[in-house]
Formats: C-alpha cells, structure tokens, sequence
C-alpha cells in the first residue's frame, strides 16, 4: 500500500539522492545545465518552511517518490493573490506506472487547498512525453511555452 507523509529531516539523505536522480533524468532535455553535480533545490529549506510543504510516498517503509508545492505570490495582472508551484516530482524507476505520482499530487493539492490557494502550476521539459502524461492523468493542461535561442 502507498501513502504519503510530510517530509522530514531524517528524509534528506534519501531526498538528495533522489535530487540527483530527477537531474540526471533531465539532463537530455535541457543542454544548457551545467556539467557535474548541480543542485535544483535547498531541500533542508524547503522542509523547514512554512510556505512549502514537501511530501513522500511510500510503501513498506521504502521512500519511493517525492514533490512539493510551495505557495507564490505572483505579478499583479493575474486574477489570482497567490498560487502554487509544484516542483521536486520523483518516483523510484522501480515504482512508476504505480500511480505514485498521483498520490504525491494529491497530497500536494490537499495541502494547497488547506492554504485557500486554488490556482496550480508547473514546468515540464516539452520533450518529457513521459511527464507530461503523468501530469495530464492528475488535471494539468499545457498552458504556455518557454522558448529560447542561444545566440553563440
């Protein structure tokens, strides 16, 4: 059975890891990251503050996916006061296709809407078929599209 719990601390070891995993897997989509170890996300931070909440899923005591939201105000010509950034979405290779992500998100969207925040986003590389998918199966749409041009 899977559940999901508020990150702690104690989670972190697992939660870097798991950091460099999400990197690695994003690394063909993106050639403008640095090469080596970089880091997306101050992850000790996130668990401690009050504005983000970083959750887990797991199953049989194994941490196998992670996500967080964290609470944003945003430019004043939005209809919205404030929203919600999802970020950090991981699932174990070995547990995808499980609904995991699904089960992240939910927990996510329940901690979202107990902030009175109705309003969610995200980034996806447009090549992650895969993601994309997995996001679509919990309500997201394509909204807009991030272009860039390296003029070297």
């Amino acid at each position: 059975m899977i559940t999901t719990r508020k990150a702690v601390l104690e989670d972190l070891p697992i939660l870097l890891d798991f950091e460099q995993k999400l990197i690695k897997a994003e690394r063909p989509f993106d050639e403008t990251l640095k090469e080596g170890k970089i880091s997306y996300y101050d992850i000790k931070a996130m668990i401690l503050a009050k504005d983000v909440e970083v959750i887990v899923a797991v199953q049989d005591n194994e941490i196998i996916g992670s996500g967080y939201a964290r609470i944003v105000i945003p430019k004043t010509y939005f209809k919205f006061d404030k929203f919600a950034y999802l970020g950090f979405m991981y699932v174990k290779s070995s547990h995808r296709g499980k609904g995991v992500n699904k089960f992240v998100v939910d927990a996510l969207y329940s901690w979202v809407k107990s902030n009175n925040v109705f309003e969610v986003r995200l980034d996806v590389y447009a090549e992650n078929h895969g993601a994309i998918r997995a996001y679509e199966k919990v309500g997201f749409k394509s909204h807009l599209i991030n272009m860039r041009n390296d003029l070297k």
